[in-house]
């Protein structure tokens, strides 16, 4: 089976063709480095890490980029509100640039922690501020923008007389108008649609540059569409995001990109879905989302324990990325024991010397062969890690009762053992990016760690403070913070 990708663009899944057959161009929206990287940003990145590793196992040649957006990225992420960058600037009072520095170390920290591999290139909005002013300079000349007071805007309404505006989310104009709030006396656009692609700076902004227009600073959606085009070219074969990003940014991509080069920027447009904690949307609002160190340590009232990087990096895996993960201790301990099932069975199979050219058992032979053959179809089929991991625990009982004599050791055949071998190593280490810190060391030490808050809780309600603080202060010495909670209990970090 060819591989199949399922496009937003079409709303169906489609035979993959590159434009350069042996090449494949992937452009990703990265973070926006105003504060932590959220857990949402977190499976976008992992998804689209493993469709990076897996290109290259079927043997393509990947230029992955994924940009750092660093500017230009209003609150009300259109063109209101308060520049995030600057916003934050003042909150902390330093330069905008610590801001975008402090960010990007601790993003790029936690895709370390998650075994993400770094993208081929990894561009700034900053760095790319000439290109986004040639592009919207083009824009002007193909008739597309138009200027205001030193501000360049889209033509929505314009655009929309030549092309489909809402074909990325198969929406007509008429309802994404009214979906659209009444222009007020004071608004500058001439559509309610319309959005900057430059945007003019008050003289009080932190972050601004020169142009034809005057001191001014760029649009959020002029960003991607001039660094994908920089390094994939006009157009390129995919293009990822999170679901969120569809409706608004990638479609407004789509309409700079054409207004500008006269083609669709990307044949294949993907999205991951968004995340529940215990059947609720994540979000601040209700005070249900964690970021991906509360994760790992533990420090957090929705969470009963510490889990390790590997353990969240598997849990996602076992949720097509296109369908609503759901976070819950249950479902991430659940993740704990199935990993480290999956990967003692991993090292126990490693240590299989095959012992014979023949099945003793054939009937067993074909099922292990076609479950194995099975990873290449399903992740051929839209990249479906879950479907291969179900595979995968079909295979553990098997590899268990050959290791303990239930079954022949010369049950199957020396070329099935290999094939068994070399697919499983593929699969857990290359294309899942998992590492046998999966078989617990960081679970282990929450759980000591949590039973040490336990007897340390226990010492405090009988008035032994000695045991209390000997606890808390050997722990501090380990490098081991604890902090007493008002409900009585304690959290912990590193």
């Amino acid at each position: 089976m060819a591989l199949h990708i399922y496009n937003t663009l079409t709303r169906e899944k489609e035979l993959f063709t590159p434009i350069t057959p042996g090449h494949v161009g992937m452009y990703v929206c990265g973070p926006t480095v105003y504060n932590d990287v959220h857990l949402g940003n977190c499976r976008t990145f992992i998804s689209f890490d493993i469709i990076y590793r897996y290109l290259m196992y079927l043997g393509y040649k990947v230029r992955y980029v994924r940009n750092i957006t660093d500017a230009g990225h209003l609150e009300g992420d259109r063109d209101e509100g308060d520049d995030k960058f600057s916003k934050m600037a003042k909150l902390q009072q330093v330069e905008p640039m610590e801001i975008v520095q402090k960010y990007t170390l601790g993003f790029r920290r936690v895709m370390q922690l998650l075994n993400n591999l770094p993208p081929s290139i990894e561009p700034t909005a900053t760095g790319h501020i000439s290109e986004q002013i040639e592009m919207t300079k083009q824009l002007l000349a193909n008739g597309y923008a138009y200027e205001v007071n030193g501000t360049i805007y889209f033509d929505v309404e314009k655009y929309s007389k030549e092309e489909n505006y809402g074909i990325l989310t198969n929406r007509k104009l008429e309802d994404l108008l009214e979906g659209t709030r009444e222009l007020g006396g004071q608004d500058e656009k001439h559509g309610r649609l319309d959005f900057a692609l430059w945007i003019k700076a008050k003289p009080e902004h932190l972050m601004q540059w020169p142009s034809p227009w005057g001191m001014g600073f760029p649009g959020w959606h002029i960003e991607c569409s001039a660094m994908s085009n920089k390094y994939l070219g006009k157009q390129f074969d995919i293009h990822g995001g999170g679901m969120d990003l569809a409706a608004t940014h990638h479609t407004n991509e789509i309409a700079q990109s054409k207004g500008c080069y006269h083609v669709s920027p990307a044949n294949y447009w993907m999205h991951t879905n968004m995340l529940t904690v215990n059947g609720a949307r994540m979000s601040k609002s209700l005070g249900n989302g964690f970021l991906p160190d509360e994760l790992f340590t533990g420090n957090h009232p929705l969470l009963e324990k510490a889990y390790a990087p590997m353990t969240v990096r598997f849990f996602m895996l076992q949720t097509h990325y296109r369908s609503t993960l759901d976070f819950s201790n249950e479902a991430l301990q659940g993740s704990e024991k199935g990993l480290r099932r999956l990967w003692e069975a991993f090292e126990t199979l490693n240590k299989f010397a095959p012992v014979n050219e023949q099945a003793s058992e054939a009937e067993l032979d074909a099922k292990v062969k076609k479950l194995v053959e099975g990873f290449d179809e399903s992740m051929n089929d839209d990249f479906n890690t879950a479907k291969v991991l179900a595979n995968m625990f079909e295979l553990v009982p098997i590899i268990n009762s050959i290791k303990d004599g239930l079954i022949a050791a010369n049950a199957l055949a020396s070329s099935t053992v290999t094939l068994l071998q070399n697919k499983f190593k593929a699969y857990l280490e290359d294309i899942f990016g998992l590492t046998n810190s999966a078989t617990g060391n960081n679970e282990v030490l929450g759980d000591v760690v949590q039973l040490l808050i336990d007897i340390r809780k226990e010492a405090k309600s009988k008035k032994d403070f000695a045991t209390s603080d000997k606890i808390r202060n050997q722990l501090a010495a380990m490098g081991i913070a604890l902090k007493d909670e008002k409900d009585g209990n304690a959290s912990w970090s590193l």
